[in-house]
């Protein structure tokens, strides 16, 4: 049977996989389970614009109370500030309604636990299994044991103070075009960045339920690009539909991934001496040419597997200060417990300014290898790590790029696909490396 959890929570296309039930179901087993120890669970709960958001939020807020938790409800709210706002306001659970980057048709159900964490896969199992059983409703909550609704306000502007108090220099004189990505920093996100003295330029800031990452936000960076250099702007920045992710573009309407990203703050958190072992935590994903930057400025590099969640455990581990995904999601362990777009705009606003440099300028610290990316449809992915010609093709190119490449072969986790990527410093011949590993796939396996 399929795990009800998958890496980043309950996901599915909204009123077809992640139904209202479902969305009960879950509530009132996240209540039942954080019920244990305490009466009347407190449980906030923070969503994105997506139109299913109020349905499946009314239906989540019904469960917890039908188990005897309180629901306190945030309204709009983006994923980092309910990891923040979860031990903020001494929480039993925080939970999370969004899809992040999807299109606006899903959306997905994520816990955090009361300290702002996202829950282990232990105590997701557990939800899950209270999920499987039907409710005995003559056990369940009745008379005044039943919880209650609580519409919150004021509480994003605690999160907008704890953003702002992270800031290490003001960032007058700046101009940055923000891509709110029609989500959930949409309101939020520009009054940050105005009270830190920036001009700000938004776009994609007026959602109206459908639109959300709709040509815009982190996966989308072209509108921003040329906003960018119409505006005469210094920097870009974009996040996605729940405001984890962050991604930005330079003055000349270039982009910057979350390799860059980190690069840039890894460095200015090792001139302040708050880069712990001075050590970044990234994922087999991250660039070569990361690694390289990174060895050559006397700092350390981490390899964790692909998955934020991978990054923090190895963080949380080592109490490591910096670590994330090429992808945007980024996590600065002394002020959050997830990644956190707003927060990372935030850092790397704060170190441009620092410097006295333009975003090409801190961009340019790095030199960025070719990827090519393959994928290979095959009859089984079960196994292919025993695949004796598969690991020796991998050894063999491996071998020959050395510490200027790497070769990444994994199956994908929702398809029946081998998915191979080769990095180094030639695109032609990572091309021709890459199909010869296809090849080798392919006969041993489709």
């Amino acid at each position: 049977m399929a795990r009800l959890f998958g890496t980043d929570g309950v996901r599915g296309i909204a009123n077809v996989e992640l139904t209202p039930e479902l969305a009960f179901k879950l509530g009132y087993a996240a209540a039942t389970y954080f019920g244990r120890e305490v009466a009347n669970p407190k449980i906030i709960i923070g969503r994105d614009t997506r139109r299913s958001g109020p349905m499946l939020e009314s239906a989540l807020a019904a469960g917890i109370c039908s188990a005897g938790g309180n629901a306190h409800l945030l309204g709009v709210m983006p994923t980092p500030a309910v990891s923040f706002l979860t031990s903020e306001v001494k929480a039993n659970a925080g939970v999370v309604i969004s899809a992040s980057h999807n299109p606006f048709e899903d959306n997905g159900i994520k816990f955090f636990s009361q300290t702002g964490h996202k829950l282990p896969d232990a105590v997701e199992d557990e939800i899950a299994a209270i999920v499987a059983q039907p409710i005995e409703y003559q056990k369940a909550a009745s008379g005044s044991s039943v919880g209650t609704i609580i519409y919150e306000t004021g509480l994003a502007e605690k999160y907008i103070k704890h953003i702002l108090s992270t800031a290490y220099t003001k960032l007058n004189g700046l101009k940055v075009v923000m891509d709110c990505s029609n989500g959930a920093n949409s309101e939020i996100a520009p009054v940050i960045l105005r009270g830190l003295g920036a001009e700000v330029v938004t776009i994609f800031n007026e959602p109206n339920g459908i639109n959300i990452n709709n040509g815009c936000g982190s996966t989308h960076l072209e509108a921003l690009q040329k906003k960018v250099v119409e505006e005469g702007a210094q920097i870009g920045i974009a996040n996605d539909g729940d405001a984890d992710r962050c991604l930005a573009v330079d003055e000349n309407g270039e982009a910057l991934d979350g390799d860059q990203i980190m690069l840039i703050c890894a460095a200015e958190l090792m001139k302040q001496g708050k880069l712990h072992d001075k050590m970044l935590v990234t994922t087999v994903m991250s660039n070569v040419g990361l690694h390289k930057a990174m060895k050559d400025m006397g700092g350390k590099t981490a390899k964790t597997a692909v998955g934020d969640r991978y990054v923090l455990e190895e963080m949380l581990k080592n109490k490591y200060s910096l670590g994330g995904e090429q992808s945007g999601h980024i996590i600065f362990s002394e002020y959050a417990k997830t990644g956190d777009g707003i927060l990372t705009a935030v850092q790397l606003l704060c170190a441009m300014v620092k410097n006295n440099k333009s975003l090409s300028e801190l961009g340019a610290m790095m030199t960025k290898y070719p990827q090519v990316l393959m994928n290979v449809r095959v009859a089984d992915k079960n196994g292919w790590q025993e695949n004796a010609a598969i690991q020796e093709v991998i050894k063999t190119y491996q071998e020959e790029l050395g510490d200027n490449g790497q070769i990444l072969v994994r199956a994908s986790g929702t398809e029946p696909l081998i998915r191979i990527m080769a990095e180094g410093p030639e695109q032609s011949r990572l091309e021709k490396i890459a199909s010869a590993i296809a090849d080798v796939v392919t006969k041993e396996l489709a």
